[in-house]
């Protein structure tokens, strides 16, 4: 029988492979499936992240959706030096990760971007220097003082032979104005008499469907001044209604009341009713009038609005009655108690 000899140095490189084996392989998990791996209690409070660098980990292909991760304390945990800049966990499926048991608590997110931005991030007028050109700095439309004129009514009746006019301007802003209103007839045979109620007022919002005015007024039909307060605004179904009442200086008391309604066809043809009373409180026989409610006025107009609404020429039908005391009052002076008349004419704005 023959005896071999095997040298110290064979045994001990051989011994050395045999060890490297099992390290070897258990490096090599890249087709590990984490989804079964339970971490319940696993204990990393005393973990040290902060030099771990992830920044060539890709985890896209690992299923994380059966991991059972409740009973982890990750609440002492340091993650602040933890580099993932480079993982790509785009495909990770995170939709069965129970972490209801995880403690935020001592996180810190001070180094996260949010929170009150410096003094000096940006200038006070938010321009960072760049000027405004030559329609200089912005402003609110609200702020601005503008104006205005409306011409609710330029019309012609043809059987009383007169011209209707009212119309008002103003100038100021959305919370503050100053209006000019005017309202009469002008006769256009015989005398050629003009009968007019203008008012210089104060306009301010008092609610979001109604305003207030408070000022000055004059009528020629009686050659007298008086104070003048009122309330226009939307009522309830869209209806446009106002009521002004008119302290003259003989102590006479006028109220006018009014609504108007806009019924829309179409995008152009719009028909406008309009109802008009009005009402003193004492007897004038040397200007016809009566005490009580005096005169109902009546009238329908169908229009068409051209160039952006702002111009409507218009054809209708206006009635006119006395009421009360003041029928007999102009069957004494020979006047009509009762008139009607086709009528048109324009209303417009700008």
């Amino acid at each position: 029988m023959k005896m071999y000899k095997v040298g110290l140095p064979f045994i001990g490189i051989s011994s050395l492979l045999l060890l490297l084996s099992p390290v070897a392989n258990a490096a090599d998990m890249p087709d590990m499936d984490h989804g079964n791996m339970d971490m319940s209690n696993m204990d990393m409070s005393n973990m040290d992240h902060s030099g771990m660098d992830m920044s060539d980990m890709d985890m896209s292909d690992m299923d994380h959706s059966k991991m059972d991760m409740s009973g982890m304390d990750m609440s002492d945990m340091d993650h602040s030096k933890m580099d993932m800049s480079g993982m790509d966990m785009s495909d990770m499926d995170h939709s069965g990760m129970d972490m209801s048991g995880m403690d935020h608590g001592s996180m810190d997110m001070s180094g996260m971007q949010g929170g009150k931005a410096p003094a000096d991030a940006r200038s006070p007028d938010y321009s960072n220097g760049v000027p405004y050109g030559r329609f200089g700095k912005p402003v609110m439309m609200g702020s601005l003082p503008l104006w205005g004129v409306s011409v609710d009514d330029l019309g012609y009746q043809f059987d009383d032979d007169q011209i209707n006019y009212e119309f008002d301007t103003w100038y100021g802003t959305d919370s503050n104005r100053v209006t000019l209103r005017s309202e009469g007839s002008i006769q256009t045979k015989d005398d050629k008499e003009i009968d007019s109620l203008t008012s210089l007022s104060y306009w301010k919002p008092l609610s979001i469907f109604w305003n207030g005015e408070a000022g000055v007024a004059y009528d020629t039909e009686n050659d007298k001044s008086a104070v003048m307060a009122g309330i226009a605004g939307t009522a309830p179904y869209f209806i446009e209604t106002d009521a002004r009442a008119y302290l003259y200086t003989d102590g006479q008391v006028r109220l006018d009341l009014g609504a108007e309604y806009e019924w829309r066809l179409d995008q152009h043809w719009v028909v406008r009713p309009e109802l008009e009373l009005t009402a003193f409180s004492k007897d004038d026989t040397d200007n016809g009038i009566t005490k009580g409610f005096n005169e109902f006025e009546a009238e329908v107009r169908l229009a068409y609005e051209t160039f952006s609404r702002q111009l409507a020429p218009y054809v209708g039908i206006s009635y006119e009655t006395a009421l009360g005391n003041a029928r007999d009052l102009r069957r004494q002076e020979d006047e009509a108690v009762d008139s009607s008349s086709v009528t048109a004419g324009v209303k417009f704005w700008f």
